[in-house]
């Protein structure tokens, strides 16, 4: 996967859209192809895509028009038609009309202890066939206010923080109401916490607000509070950390009303890597980025559940590997990353952005 960085200082979301659209052009008109590609491998043809991708950027449009316009401009820039970016940006709305995938997706830790700084660590895996290359986006959401976050080309956001010291953690969840209906792509319910979101009840507030029609974990962290907002069709709610200070997500649903209706896939590896997080929990505070990654993976190393490799006796569509890890500065706003996997980004270092 090959990082790009930009960044953009006008807060005009058209703009903002053209000049992201006008540097990558080549890169997003990949990635909107290869995800139409991997849509029909699972069933999905492109017209299918397109209507869904079109429902899911009128509901962005009504609920955050700047997101909508920005997109819009970046299509437009770049020479790729409208819905085939907001697919993109949708793509998890769209994968949830689609036979769930098992295997992993995300794994994130997050030190929250009352009156210390928090310390975070995810990793983010995915499949890499679909993300040659992603962005780390430096932005002006408003005057005075800067977000810095990761994402693939074509989605709004993924993982970030802001000058106002909040971090966003991102895990999809599978719940049984998943698909119902029109709703606000969960990558743009992430974007708009960042861009606007001092606080975690502001956070809240935001995600709330949105009507979803796909599940996802938003951990939000501030250096007063911490909490995974799991959202879904059928409501949102708010995981605290428990007593010790922790709060560990992979892909399932931890609510005990949501989690009745969860569909995570039954070979998913979310529950292993949920108590692999607890086993190696007690050994990352206090470490720099580096050492906390070696530290996820434990007494395994390499072999850790966390550090997700891709099955070449699968076909390509099926392949998940670990592609990114990454932790939050939220007092420093910023990001400590490494392309790879815990181990390899332990051995090689991190970088700072």
């Amino acid at each position: 996967m090959d990082l790009h960085t930009l960044t953009t200082d006008t807060v005009d979301p058209r703009e903002r859209g053209a000049l992201l659209g006008g540097r990558f052009g080549g890169e997003i008109r990949r990635v909107s192809t290869l995800y139409v590609e991997h849509f029909a491998a699972l069933g999905l043809p492109a017209q299918r895509v397109r209507e869904l991708a079109e429902r899911s950027h009128e509901a962005l449009r009504a609920w955050a028009p700047g997101l909508a316009e920005e997109s819009d401009a970046c299509a437009d820039a770049a020479g790729v038609e409208r819905w085939q970016v907001a697919a993109v940006g949708a793509r998890t709305e769209i994968l949830a009309l689609c036979p769930p995938a098992g295997e992993g997706e995300c794994s994130t830790a997050v030190y929250a202890p009352v009156g210390a700084a928090p310390q975070t660590v995810q990793t983010w895996d995915w499949h890499e066939l679909l993300v040659p290359a992603a962005l780390l986006h430096e932005l002006t959401p408003t005057e005075g206010r800067t977000v810095k976050l990761f994402t693939e080309f074509g989605a709004p956001a993924k993982i970030g923080v802001n000058s106002a010291g909040l971090g966003v953690h991102f895990n999809i969840l599978f719940h049984r109401a998943d698909g119902e209906g029109s709703g606000v792509p969960v990558h743009a319910v992430a974007r708009r916490i960042l861009d606007e979101a001092d606080t975690l009840d502001q956070a809240v507030e935001i995600a709330g607000s949105a009507r979803v029609t796909a599940s996802t974990s938003l951990t939000v962290v501030t250096a007063e509070a911490a909490a995974s907002l799991e959202l879904s069709p059928r409501g949102l709610a708010v995981v605290r950390p428990g007593d010790d200070g922790w709060l560990l997500h992979t892909n399932h649903f931890l609510d005990p009303e949501l989690a009745a209706g969860d569909v995570c896939p039954g070979d998913s590896s979310t529950a292993e890597r949920l108590a692999h997080l607890r086993s190696v929990r007690s050994a990352l505070p206090g470490l720099g980025p580096a050492e906390r990654a070696a530290a996820l993976c434990g007494s395994a190393g390499a072999g850790a559940i966390v550090c997700m490799r891709p099955d070449a006796a699968k076909p390509l569509h099926e392949q998940w590997g670990t592609l990114f890890t990454v932790g939050l500065d939220v007092a420093g706003g910023a990001l400590d990353y490494a392309v790879g996997t815990p181990d390899t980004a332990a051995a090689r270092g991190f970088r700072r952005f």
